[in-house]
């Protein structure tokens, strides 16, 4: 099997909902998915977007995977980083290299960017995943813990 990673194009939007919906379904929060089709194809290819995407494709075009990504930037460095907000690649093809070929593709697009980190978040359950980011050599962040707002949250203290 040929793996082919390119960059999404707003035709592709509906794939990457779609990947989006079954990312959210794996990780027990389908119900949390507010995304529409137009509404990722304006998040990800609108004017001004900050987001960017790939797609992972076998054989014949067939897509099989996703990254969404944006750009951070680090103060310490004085450098932009990348940071991946969802990888995702579809059951049937777990194991083919696909998400592998995303993670290097997006090292890649760091270096050329002159990035000084890559980096992203995984559920603490998801072993699966840990256990292919600890085989390519990342590393967990222990010593930092994340935190959001979100919602009427963010809203009232917004407000304030």
């Amino acid at each position: 099997m040929t793996l082919t990673v390119r960059p999404a194009m707003p035709s592709d939007a509906a794939t990457i909902l779609r990947f989006v919906r079954e990312l959210a379904d794996y990780e027990k929060a389908i119900d949390e998915v507010e995304a529409t089709e137009e509404s990722t194809r304006a998040a990800i290819f609108g004017d001004g977007s900050v987001t960017h995407a790939l797609i992972c494709e076998r054989d014949g075009g067939q897509a099989i995977g996703m990254a969404v990504y944006f750009f951070s930037y680090s103060t310490w460095q004085a450098k932009n980083g990348l940071y991946l907000e969802d990888l995702y690649v579809t059951p049937d093809a777990r194991g083919s290299g696909a998400g592998k070929a995303l993670l290097r593709r997006l090292a890649q697009i760091a270096l050329e960017k002159n990035c000084g980190r890559f980096e992203w978040s995984v559920l603490d359950w998801n072993e699966p995943s840990i256990r292919v980011y600890e085989a390519i050599g990342a590393e967990p962040q222990k010593e930092w813990i994340r935190y959001r707002m979100a919602g009427e949250t963010l809203a009232a203290f917004a407000r304030g």
